[in-house]
């Protein structure tokens, strides 16, 4: 299971001291983590050992969490991107989705505020898929309905940028 990146420390900890070589070079290892050091040092002007120290700092502190390959979804037979909402009858109900997570076609899955408890982000195979995954959120105890949007196509996707503005 993916790591919840979403959780408020017990103790408010000041987050990591990021200056603008951090920024520029977390930049750059969002839009391609395979990059060398050698060509990441070249564009932040240092040698690739600096680089390479910076990236395990960065790692240690937790900024970097991990680096992925980043799928083509039509490639692996997940053309279908959906967004459902999840209405729970309450909090307790909504952690017992969490378990869907296990699910392949899940891919994420957010407590939210506002007229449901969960918003999801799935991909599946096709309509069928889409609705044996439905069938199976409804068998959830304590799920009261769901209202699911399709992406016709995906203008912008990306993690968080790095700069600040």
């Amino acid at each position: 299971m993916q790591k919840n990146t979403n959780v408020v420390p017990a103790e408010a900890s000041l987050p990591p001291k990021l200056d603008g070589v951090d920024r520029i070079l977390l930049g750059l290892l969002s839009e391609d983590a395979s990059r060398s050091y050698a060509f990441l040092g070249e564009k932040l002007h240092l040698s690739a050992p600096a680089v390479h120290e910076r990236v395990k700092r960065l790692k240690r502190q937790g900024v970097i969490v991990a680096s992925v390959a980043k799928l083509d979804p039509v490639s692996v037979g997940r053309p279908l991107l959906c967004f459902i909402q999840v209405m729970t009858n309450t909090i307790a109900h909504t952690r017992q989705i969490a378990a869907l997570a296990d699910l392949p076609d899940v891919e994420e899955i957010h407590t939210v505020a506002g007229d449901c408890g969960l918003l999801m982000k799935v991909r599946t195979r096709d309509m069928k898929s889409l609705e044996e995954l439905l069938a199976t959120i409804h068998g959830v105890d304590g799920v009261s309905g769901t209202r699911t949007q399709m992406v016709l196509s995906t203008l912008m996707e990306r993690g968080p940028s790095p700069l600040l503005a």
